[in-house]
């Protein structure tokens, strides 16, 4: 679960689907006439406008999951902890047992495949993702750093990463430690093996 996204809509974790849409739509009236003032603060509400769509759509997302997998087994958050964890083969597992297989879905398969080094499948699985939740900022950013990546190893004829265990922080969501092999590339692209660092914290 991600704490954020209910703090970022002013509600209990525990609040109903109700009361949450009612506290995003409130949020959402507010900014959306801050929107139109001048400077930094109508910037600001056009920035909040966006985060808000993610919250609460990353919440509705991860509560249908939750309903459709009784079990509990095969939640956003088991998933993320797996790939934390380093156990790509349990993520896959996880992955597969989802009945729905929504925006987030595609994203966290992105993440399995990049850390098997799968880059055009995680490419796609990206593009699947944008498509479904094209207003998703987390889902554009990382595809713009796996794109920005690719292009770079593509333009210098970069060998594939063949780093046996990619996943050395806890905290790291994609990319490994690759950037002790490649100190160059990562000072160009501000450390990219934090490329896709779980900034919804996987739900």
């Amino acid at each position: 679960m991600n704490k954020e996204n209910y703090k970022l809509l002013q509600v209990d974790e525990n609040a109903s689907d109700e009361e949450i849409k009612a506290c995003y739509e409130r949020l959402k009236a507010i900014y959306n006439e801050e929107k139109w003032k001048d400077g930094e603060e109508g910037n600001h509400a056009a920035r909040m406008l966006e985060k808000l769509d993610t919250a609460y759509n990353e919440i509705m997302e991860e509560r249908r999951e939750q309903a459709n997998n009784t079990s509990g087994a095969s939640s956003f958050e088991a998933v993320g902890d797996a790939i934390r964890q380093g156990d790509i083969a349990r993520a896959q597992q996880l992955l597969d047992d989802f009945n729905e297989r929504s925006a987030e879905w595609h994203y966290l398969q992105s993440v399995v495949f990049y850390k098997k080094n799968w880059m055009q499948e995680s490419k796609k699985q990206l593009e699947i993702a944008i498509q479904m939740d094209g207003s998703n900022t987390k889902y554009r950013e990382a595809y713009d750093k796996l794109k920005s990546r690719a292009d770079y190893r593509q333009q210098s004829g970069g060998a594939p990463n063949t780093n046996p265990d990619p996943v050395q922080n806890g905290d790291e969501q994609m990319g490994g430690n690759w950037c002790s092999q490649c100190a160059s590339f990562c000072y160009t692209f501000l450390c990219v093996n934090c490329l896709f660092n779980l900034c919804c914290n996987c739900h």
